[in-house]
C-alpha cells in the first residue's frame, strides 16, 4: 500500500509514468492514519474475497489471508511525503501488523521519527554526479538529504535496515568501495543489489542493454562485499537478478504491542 501517490524523484529506470507523479502537495487532502489502516485492510480483503469461493483454496489459508499480519508501505510514490507517516506506522503496529517501509531517503527528519519493523532505503548512486544522472531528483538538496539519512539509519536500534541499489549497465556499476562506505556509514543490516528491469515506462528512457545479467549483479555485489567484512553472507536469486549481503549475526526484532513475536533473522536466510 501507499499513503501518497506522489514522488519527488524521477528515476530513469522507474517503470512508472512520471507525469502521473506530480510533486505538488498543496492540493492534497490528507487522510487520518487510522482511516488509512482501516481502508488498507478492507481493500485487501476485497481484493482477495473471490478466493473464498474457490474449492482449490484451503479454507484456513483463505481465512488467514483475511487477517493481514504484515504491511509493505512501498507500492507507489514516496511515503515520507505523507505528513502522518510516523503515526501510520504506529497505527499498524497497534494492530499487531509488522511494517516494511521503503523510502528514497529524501526526508531524513521523517525517517528519524519512524520506527518500522524494517526500513528499506534506495541508494542508487554512490556519488553526487551519478545520483544526478540516475535519480533526477526534483529537489536540489536530495543527495545531501540521502547522506543525512544514512546517519539516521545508523541510529536505529530496534529497526532492521536495508540499503537497496538498482543496478544499470553503464550508469552506476562502478566504485564498489563507495557503496561499501555508504553501507558502513548507515550501519545497515542488509545490502540488496538488483538488476534494472526493462519494463513499463522505463523502456522509453533506456535501452534493453542497460539491464545487467544476473552474473553481473552477483559480481558487483561481491565487489562491494570485498570492502564489507561485516557482511560476509551472500545470497542470490537468479530469476530475480538480485543478490544480498548480510551480517553473520542474527538481527532481532522486538515484540509488538500485542505480544506476538516476530522474526529473528537467521544468517542463512535472506530476508529483504
Amino acid at each position: 500500500m501507499t499513503p501518497v501517490v506522489r514522488c519527488n524523484e524521477r528515476y530513469v529506470f522507474c517503470w512508472r509514468d512520471h507525469a502521473g507523479h506530480a510533486y505538488e502537495l498543496d492540493d492534497v487532502a490528507w487522510d487520518d492514519p487510522e482511516a488509512v489502516v482501516d481502508a488498507s485492510i478492507d481493500l485487501q480483503r476485497t481484493l482477495l474475497s473471490g478466493f473464498g469461493g474457490n474449492d482449490d483454496v484451503p479454507r484456513e489459508v483463505f481465512e488467514e489471508a483475511m487477517e493481514p499480519r504484515h504491511v509493505a508501505i512501498s507500492l507507489d510514490g514516496e511515503p515520507t511525503l505523507y505528513p502522518y507517516l510516523p503515526e501510520l506506522v504506529e497505527a499498524f503496529h497497534g494492530r499487531d501488523i509488522t511494517t516494511f517501509l521503503v523510502s528514497n531517503g529524501t526526508r531524513p527528519e521523517v525517517l528519524a521519527e519512524c520506527d518500522p519493523t524494517q526500513l528499506y532505503v534506495s541508494v542508487d548512486a554512490a556519488d553526487r554526479r551519478t545520483f544526478g544522472e540516475v535519480v533526477n531528483a526534483v529537489e536540489d538538496s536530495a543527495w545531501d538529504r540521502l547522506v543525512e539519512t544514512l546517519d539516521v539509519l545508523a541510529a536505529k536500534d530496534d529497526t532492521r535496515t536495508v540499503l537497496r541499489t538498482t543496478l544499470l549497465n553503464g550508469y552506476n556499476m562502478h566504485h564498489p568501495e563507495w557503496y561499501a562506505a555508504m553501507v558502513d556509514r548507515a550501519d545497515a543490516d542488509f545490502v540488496e543489489m538488483k538488476a534494472f528491469m526493462h519494463v513499463g515506462n522505463s523502456r522509453d528512457r533506456l535501452d534493453r542493454g542497460v539491464m545487467p545479467d544476473h552474473a553481473d549483479v552477483v559480481a558487483f555485489t561481491e565487489a562491494v562485499g570485498d570492502y564489507l567484512p561485516t557482511h560476509p553472507v551472500l545470497r542470490d536469486v537468479p530469476k530475480s537478478r538480485v543478490a544480498l549481503l548480510a551480517r553473520e549475526e542474527d538481527t532481532w526484532v522486538p515484540e509488538l504491542k500485542g505480544g506476538s513475536e516476530f522474526w529473528e533473522a537467521e544468517p542463512n536466510r535472506s530476508r529483504s
